[in-house]
């Protein structure tokens, strides 16, 4: 039976706070959220450079947080769309959007850095707003590679610094210092304590590093439709990109 617009509002304030402002069925997830109406108003400037019908696709949404994008995927006729997150607490979020619209989504908790786990690829990977709050962000791009991207990555990121690219050498001397001053050369920023009251910032890149980062990952640049949003495709991986795996064993 379907919930009573009380019932929908009772429930959002349940499984509060939200970071996604979804639209459920008249009730707003997150009216006042310090971006206004995030992701939605995003998602706007880039949705034309997703495919409009992803009809008979897999999509896997890592980091779904509320579960805004998994629903969108779904909406475009994705067959499959799995999302997962590290916090459980997202994943009733997400979970208690897709019961409302009555959207067939799977949600599992699971970190990054296990999607090898899953044991499958999928057409379309979305990794939107978690790159900046993982300790290792390469590697997880790596894993990304080489577990689950199939095809297409849209891909977001939180970026600082300057927005000009330099065009970068095969190699340079040891000598050349100078390059590191570039505003313009890849670079990457490390927060040791917080950013914007966040404990879980820990890199914030350039545009020139996020580029950067994504080539070296195995990713070709395809459009870049949004100032953070990039739309790329799976391609060969440079020497030695390939993922690592530190061993979990027991301490010394």
């Amino acid at each position: 039976m379907p919930l009573s617009s009380s019932e929908i509002e009772g429930r959002i304030r349940e499984l509060g706070p939200w970071f996604h402002n979804i639209d459920l069925q008249g009730q707003l997830t997150a009216p006042d959220h310090f971006l206004g109406n995030y992701p939605r108003q995003k998602f706007r400037k880039f949705a034309d450079a997703i495919p409009a019908d992803l009809t008979g696709k897999t999509v896997l949404d890592i980091g779904c947080n509320g579960g805004f994008y998994s629903l969108e995927m779904k909406r475009r006729g994705a067959e499959r769309v799995l999302g997962v997150d590290f916090d459980e607490a997202y994943l009733a979020q997400a979970r208690f959007v897709a019961e409302v619209e009555g959207a067939d989504i799977e949600f599992r908790q699971l970190s990054v850095y296990d999607v090898g786990k899953l044991g499958e690829k999928f057409d379309v990977v979305l990794f939107m707003g978690v790159l900046y709050h993982l300790r290792h962000p390469l590697l997880a791009l790596d894993l990304i590679r080489e577990h689950v991207a199939d095809d297409l990555l849209v891909f977001q990121s939180m970026q600082r610094g300057s927005k000009d690219v330099a065009e970068v050498a095969e190699n340079y001397p040891f000598e050349n210092t100078k390059l590191f001053d570039d505003p313009a050369f890849p670079h990457m920023s490390f927060i040791e304590h917080r950013y914007a009251d966040d404990p879980t910032n820990w890199w914030v890149p350039n545009r020139a590093g996020m580029e950067a980062m994504l080539r070296s990952a195995g990713f070709r640049i395809e459009a870049h439709p949004e100032q953070e949003v990039y739309i790329c495709r799976t391609t060969d991986r440079p020497y030695g990109a390939e993922a690592v795996y530190p061993a979990k064993g027991d301490r010394a």
